[in-house]
């Protein structure tokens, strides 16, 4: 995959993978971004679970490019796996979704509707000025998102040196990065090595895989629409916890590269977000059972160094209702 950094490059990296006319897949916040290039068509629907629509509306087109956080990203990778086109994403958040071929559909309720794999990943171009503005919520949701990325990529099966590498070098910015990110949100040092640090975890999520932390975190905000990176935020200790026993020395690797006990440093930079409790986000108490037995099922679950029980996965959520 062509990466690339500043939105001035996009023609470039277009140009290198042969797409000159693409299929735009931006919401309504872009509507007025300058990209230097001519789409054959646009998509403002985001998220959207018209997929089959949206790859129609690409039929003049010769790639796809999508411009936003990770919902933008993976309704991308899905026109991508349906009509064979290259993508280029421009992510606007730190999700790391282009750097998988694989993708969630969601309604506009962001709740799952499907999903699948099988995008054709072109490159991804990083512009630190499109992340300014970005809220803190979602500026804290999506690090931790990333953050779990790092974690789970240093033991779930698969797990390599290459991927290690880019793992800990991703967690040791975004947990330097982040809390300052928070104090001056618009530092474009600060939110340039964060974007680096998504960067990296995004890396460490395409050479690898994800593991529990995902499918608990999967399994929640599919069901009630909540913010994926949030929960990864809650979901990340409690499983980091539970695999301390399983694979300790990856689990202390990804502490030292964080700066302390890997749990309680992920659940402070977590709060730095807001909501650190499951209860706070409204998740029902009477769901957890039902909830840990989708989690169970998940890949994620099954790619963990032991994978966990559903009645494990109840205590873990327990933990952090």
């Amino acid at each position: 995959m062509i990466v690339r950094w500043g939105i001035d490059r996009l023609g470039e990296v277009c140009d290198e993978l042969g797409v000159c006319a693409p299929l735009l897949v931006a919401g309504p916040r872009w509507e007025g971004l300058e990209l230097r290039l001519e789409p054959a068509a646009r998509w403002h629907e985001v998220p959207s679970e018209r997929v089959d629509d949206a790859a129609a509306v690409a039929r003049d087109a010769d790639g796809v490019v999508a411009v936003g956080g990770g919902s933008a990203i993976d309704l991308g990778k899905a026109i991508s796996a349906a009509t064979g086109l290259q993508l280029v994403s421009v992510p606007t958040t730190y999700a790391g979704a282009e750097w998988t071929t694989y993708f969630g559909v969601r309604d506009g309720q962001r709740r799952m509707r499907g999903g699948g794999t099988g995008a054709k990943l072109g490159g991804a171009v990083y512009e630190v000025e499109l992340t300014l503005d970005l809220p803190r919520e979602p500026t804290v949701g999506t690090a931790m998102n990333a953050l779990a990325h790092c974690a789970e990529a240093l033991y779930a099966l698969g797990h390599n040196e290459a991927a290690d590498e880019e793992a800990l070098a991703g967690a040791q910015l975004i947990s330097e990065w982040l809390p300052r990110v928070v104090e001056a949100p618009h530092d474009r040092v600060a939110r340039t090595e964060l974007l680096r640090g998504a960067s990296h975890a995004g890396a460490a999520l395409g050479g690898s895989m994800l593991a529990l932390a995902h499918a608990m975190a999967q399994a929640v905000g599919g069901r009630y629409g909540l913010p994926h990176g949030t929960l990864n935020g809650i979901c990340l200790p409690p499983a980091l916890r539970y695999n301390a026993r399983y694979a300790p020395e990856a689990v202390r690797r990804f502490g030292e590269a964080i700066g302390g006990d890997p749990a309680v440093r992920v659940e402070e930079l977590a709060r730095l977000g807001g909501p650190a409790r499951l209860r706070e986000l409204g998740v029902p108490d009477e769901d957890l059972r039902d909830l840990a037995a989708a989690a169970a099922q998940r890949a994620g679950n099954q790619a963990n160094p032991n994978p966990a029980t559903p009645a494990e996965i109840e205590q873990l959520l327990r933990s952090v209702w």
